[in-house]
């Protein structure tokens, strides 16, 4: 279970509701699932550091331009 009240927020990603999507670190999961990304709907998706990396060098990449 994720304990939002023990992870270390790093980003939030809008500014304009209660429950903005974010990004943590949970220090107290498991390598592979550190990085948790929350969404607005109460629901949340943990992966690891390096897929973290991969997933933003494939933004930065242009990857995920077709989705916005």
């Amino acid at each position: 279970m994720f304990d939002i009240t023990t992870a270390q927020p790093l980003a939030t990603f809008c500014k304009d509701c209660d429950a903005c999507p974010q990004l943590f670190v949970d220090e107290s999961a498991p390598p592979e699932q550190r990085i948790v990304l929350t969404d607005d709907f109460g629901s949340h998706v943990r992966m690891s550091a390096g897929q973290f990396g991969d997933l933003l060098a494939q933004a930065k990449n242009g990857a995920l331009d077709t989705i916005i």
